[in-house]
């Protein structure tokens, strides 16, 4: 009874900081909601007996993933006016992605069809003799080995264009050219200079105020015994 309760509040949960990673107006709450999200899977997935699965998703996602983003949205210049203007400007193009994505669920939920092996495998989510990290392991690497590292191969060409799409070119700002570096000669950088000895020594006299230990007075003692 317990355990069941314990699944609908992280579930519900887990959907409404879905809801407003998507509908949240500031960047910054969105994130903040798409944190809240990451632990309350990790709970369902602690519920399910894939503890692996729960302390990666803590780790990586809500350790490096989800603070990166916070970061990068802190750090950048964003123009909550002209993003609002973009939405309404890209409206109808999302709208028809998001036809394209509800007619792919519905196609897929018509043809979908519940296995005769999942009591089976509910009741053993584990081989016999094996931990949850040992078989996940087992079953990235063999029967979805080439799916594992496509999605490896998409993550990437995200990250790539993620970059591409921030990467802006700010006047006055000096960047490094390596190839301008690498390229430079001595005979570019050095000046051979021959100097006398002491032709290139100035020598400048201290002040007369603070050549000895002591400071001279700046005035002369008054009448009253003051300086």
């Amino acid at each position: 009874m317990i355990v069941t309760l314990a699944f609908y509040a992280f579930a519900a949960v887990l959907i409404a900081a879905a809801a407003m990673v998507v509908l949240a107006r500031n960047p910054v709450h969105a994130v903040l909601f798409l944190i809240l999200a990451f632990f309350n899977a990790a709970a369902l997935f602690l519920l399910a007996g894939a503890e692996f699965l729960a302390m990666i998703l803590v780790i990586v996602y809500v350790g490096a993933v989800a603070v990166l983003f916070l970061f990068v949205v802190m750090m950048l210049d964003v123009n909550f006016t002209e993003l609002r203007e973009g939405f309404v400007r890209y409206l109808p193009i999302g709208a028809v992605v998001g036809i394209v994505l509800a007619a792919e669920l519905l196609f897929i939920a018509s043809v979908w069809s519940l296995s005769a092996e999942a009591p089976r495998l509910l009741a053993e989510p584990t081989p016999p003799g094996l931990d949850n990290t040992t078989a996940l392991g087992r079953v990235l690497y063999t029967d979805y080995f080439y799916l594992f590292q496509a999605s490896g191969v998409i993550l990437l060409i995200a990250m790539i264009g993620a970059i591409v799409l921030t990467l802006r070119d700010r006047p006055g700002v000096k960047r490094q050219d390596v190839g301008a570096q690498t390229a430079r000669r001595p005979q570019e950088t050095l000046a051979m200079v021959k100097m006398r000895p002491g032709s290139g020594m100035i020598v400048i006299p201290k002040p007369e105020t603070v050549r000895g230990t002591e400071r001279e007075p700046l005035s002369e003692p008054t009448g009253h015994g003051g300086h």
